[in-house]
């Protein structure tokens, strides 16, 4: 009987205690994911190396063993800040080393933390009919929000491996996943760059200068390691490095400007709203970015420079900031 890879299903479930199963339901737990991926068996294969008298290969033992599972999923808050409602998202964010923390009526922000990440169970039936079971899942995220493009956060995630099984899912429940907004001009407001604030009781970023642009891609950056300890396996995050690009379209002396600030190691805060109406908003705060790497770049004939950036912690814990609002 053939199998179809579009009938993948993928549920997703904070752990109350690392490595533990919670299980996950297809009502409660479903993701809406896209360009899904993985690998089973990541394994560290030990070769036997056998001398028989012969020419010829021996087999390789399997020794440590992981999982691997990557997914995009939709850049676009829950639609409902009343609550305020928890994107559905919200799991996978806090299994990459986020804090979670909704303010009725008004936002749900995600901060990056270096003590205490939470995990999740993700389970992955291939062809609704073969399920993957990962425990102890961390991983890491980046974020395209290139212009003309579908908004997307792209996962990676590490797991402890659980056998698989032949098991079919359930139909999923999908009515928290809200259809996203195109990343254009009236759906997205400009770069900004300077003096930027963020003020949460509205919550809106501001201030600075605006600066037409082909978006913003963010890369998370965690370093997620498998640490496969004799009597406890598990999947750390043990370092972060924010970075990411713009390409901006700059006068002449805007663009001397910011190259004298690169040569002089300047940094700048940065913020991007995406989204106008409330519950439909995402905004992309960072208080500390260095911007390197300055190059021209030609779009249609026109003339634009792209950096690289950097995201720098201020006080701690700080250099990024995703809010659902």
């Amino acid at each position: 009987m053939a199998r179809y890879a579009r009938n993948t299903a993928i549920l997703a479930k904070i752990e109350g205690t690392y490595g533990t199963d919670p299980t996950p339901t297809e009502a409660a737990n479903a993701m809406l994911v896209s360009n899904f991926s993985i690998t089973p068996v990541n394994a560290q294969n030990v070769p036997r190396d056998l001398v028989r008298g012969y020419f010829g290969g021996s087999e390789h033992l399997v020794a440590t063993k992981n999982i691997q599972i990557g997914f995009d999923v939709e850049f676009q808050s829950s639609g409902n800040m009343t609550a305020p409602t928890i994107p559905a998202w919200g799991v996978l964010m806090r299994s990459c080393g986020f804090s979670e923390t909704g303010s009725a009526g008004i936002r749900v922000e995600y901060n990056p933390i270096s003590t205490a990440q939470e995990s999740c169970t993700i389970y992955f039936y291939d062809s609704g009919d073969t399920l993957h079971e990962a425990n102890g899942c961390r991983g890491t995220v980046s974020i395209d929000l290139s212009s003309g493009s579908r908004p997307v956060f792209r996962f990676s995630f590490t797991g402890l491996y659980v056998a698989n099984t032949a098991s079919s899912n359930g139909a999923l429940t999908l009515t928290a996943w809200q259809k996203p907004l195109t990343v254009t001009d009236s759906n997205t407001n400009d770069l900004l760059l300077g003096a930027v604030t963020y003020t949460a009781g509205t919550p809106a970023v501001s201030g600075g200068t605006a600066y037409p642009s082909t978006g913003l891609t963010l890369d998370i950056g965690n370093a997620v390691n498998f640490t496969p300890l004799v009597g406890g396996e598990t999947v750390d995050i043990t370092q972060r490095e924010v970075t990411g690009s713009i390409t901006l379209d700059v006068t002449a002396a805007q663009a001397v400007t910011f190259q004298a600030s690169v040569v002089a190691n300047t940094t700048t805060a940065l913020g991007l709203q995406h989204g106008t109406t409330a519950g439909l908003k995402m905004l992309v705060y960072a208080p500390t970015v260095q911007m390197l790497n300055p190059r021209p770049v030609d779009l249609n004939g026109r003339r634009l420079v792209s950096y690289d950036l950097r995201f720098v912690p201020s006080s701690g814990n700080d250099e990024i900031k995703i809010v659902a609002a």
